[in-house]
C-alpha cells in the first residue's frame, strides 16, 4: 500500500478474503489490490490454515485502504457495523446496490445491503443526512418517514417527501 494508514479495517473471513478483495476492486473506481502474505506451516497447530494459502490481501478502495483476513469460520459478519458508500447521483445508487447485492447479496432496509461475503454496507444519497437534520423538523420527519418505506434509497421519492409532495 501507498502509505500506511493509522487506523486500517481488518475484515476477517473464513477462506475468501482474496475472492473478496479482487471484487471490491472490481466495483470501486481508483481501487487496487495490494500485498498478499500467505501463510507457513509455523504455527499450524494455532491457525490451522494450510501453508501456502492465504492469510490476508491487502487492497485500497478510493483511497481507504483495507485488509481481508482469512482467519477461520469463528468469526462473522454482523450488521453492527457496516461500510457506508455516500452517493451523490440515483445512477450511483443504483450501481452500488445493484453491484453489491449481485450472485447472492442481500438487500435490507433504509438503504442497507449485504454483500455475498455478508458484510454489511449503506449504500445512500449524500442528501439525505442533510435532510434528516434539516430544522424544518416537519421536513425531516417526512424525510425520514419516506426513507423507512425503502430498501434501495430513491432519491427522487426522497426530495419530493422533503418537498413536502
Amino acid at each position: 500500500m501507498a502509505s500506511l494508514q493509522r487506523i486500517n479495517p481488518c475484515l476477517w473471513y473464513d477462506n475468501q478474503a482474496e475472492e473478496a478483495a479482487r471484487f471490491y476492486v472490481s466495483v470501486f473506481r481508483d481501487s487496487s489490490l495490494g500485498a498478499v502474505s500467505y501463510y507457513s506451516a509455523e504455527g499450524h497447530d494455532i491457525h490451522g490454515r494450510p501453508a501456502g494459502s492465504v492469510m490476508t490481501v491487502e487492497f485500497v478502495l478510493e483511497g481507504q485502504s483495507f485488509l481481508a483476513l482469512n482467519g477461520g469460520p469463528q468469526f462473522t459478519f454482523t450488521e453492527a457495523i457496516s461500510l457506508m458508500i455516500n452517493c451523490h447521483s440515483q445512477e450511483e445508487i443504483d450501481y452500488y446496490w445493484d453491484a453489491l447485492t449481485a450472485n447472492g447479496g442481500q438487500p435490507s432496509e433504509c438503504g442497507w445491503l449485504k454483500d455475498r461475503f455478508g458484510v454489511s454496507w449503506q449504500v445512500a444519497p449524500v442528501q439525505l443526512d442533510e435532510l434528516l437534520r434539516d430544522p424544518d423538523r416537519r421536513k425531516a420527519d417526512r424525510v425520514m418517514h419516506a426513507m423507512l418505506q425503502m430498501q434501495k434509497i430513491d432519491l427522487a421519492e426522497i426530495m419530493r417527501a422533503a418537498e413536502g409532495a
